[in-house]
């Protein structure tokens, strides 16, 4: 077995991996509190594999309640070191039609302050490196992968991320697009930032399910539309997964690896000691 561990993180509609072998589930807790459902692991293709729904079993959880943190370091304590974000989306482009994939390469933040967004406060300060928030090198795979399995795939474009948990109106879908966004989400802020702090790479798979509401030739989004195109996408969600794991290499040459190296602001000696524990899998091997 390669000695690595590739995180799924499933969103609407992907709620299990069927495919995994080995299987067993993890649950865990974490000094941010518990993460969104126990984590199932077990091998793909003999690969380690960590899976977890984001929203819960039962999508139980709004986008506001998800326990971002919590299911970051849960994934970082089961020794995963990319994450494959799978996510729906409303398309804001004529060309990404409800259907295809997206592997976005940055992200745009409309959330609203209500979601825990880093791991430092409480006595410590740390700026990581986020002008090019997903892995490249994960990213790439992600594509390649979804044109090996027959999907249409649009590599690269911007994910604007809002609070939710209502569709936006149609002032807003208007003015977002005038932005030059390419599809629009509720989840992908604060864990692609939560993974660059944990070290951990992060690629995302968007599953574009509508036309949000500025479309005058489509219906305007609703989860019943949303539904039905998931069940069609997430087979292919699946193939892809299966594709990029034989595809991503056992060792990371990127730079999500030392991503904290000099992101510490605060000194050693001033950081509390709780803190200090509560960071320790993320920051020990720097201090």
């Amino acid at each position: 077995m390669k000695q690595t561990a590739i995180g799924v993180i499933g969103g609407s509609g992907l709620y299990d991996m069927e495919e995994l072998t080995e299987v067993r589930q993890v649950s865990l807790d974490t000094p941010f509190g518990t993460p969104s459902d126990v984590y199932i692991t077990g091998l793909l293709d003999g690969v380690k594999m960590v899976f977890l729904p984001r929203h819960g079993r039962g999508h139980r959880l709004l986008p506001s309640e998800v326990p971002y943190r919590a299911n970051i370091h849960g994934m970082k304590q089961l020794g995963v070191e990319r994450i494959i974000s799978v996510s729906a989306v409303g398309s804001m482009r004529e060309q990404i039609v409800p259907g295809h994939i997206v592997v976005p390469d940055q992200f745009f933040d409309r959330t609203q302050g209500k979601r825990d967004a880093s791991f430092f406060g409480e006595g410590i300060v740390g700026h990581v490196q986020f002008a090019d928030p997903v892995c490249c090198d994960l990213s790439r795979v992600l594509a390649e992968s979804a044109r090996r399995v027959g999907a249409t795939v649009h590599e690269g474009g911007t994910y604007l991320c809002i609070e939710g948990p209502n569709f936006s109106t149609r002032a807003e879908s208007k003015i977002y697009r005038s932005w030059g966004v390419d599809i629009i989400g509720m989840t992908n802020i604060p864990e692609a930032r939560l993974a660059r702090e944990a070290e951990i790479c992060y690629g995302t798979v968007a599953l574009a399910t509508d036309y949000d509401c500025w479309h005058e030739g489509h219906d305007d989004v609703s989860v019943e539309a949303v539904v039905a195109i998931i069940k069609q996408n997430v087979a292919t969600a699946r193939q892809l997964i299966r594709e990029s794991v034989r595809n991503l290499a056992s060792a990371r040459s990127c730079a999500c690896s030392e991503a904290l190296r000099y992101a510490i602001m605060t000194a050693p000696e001033a950081i509390p000691a709780a803190t200090r524990t509560n960071l320790g899998l993320l920051l020990d091997k720097y201090l």
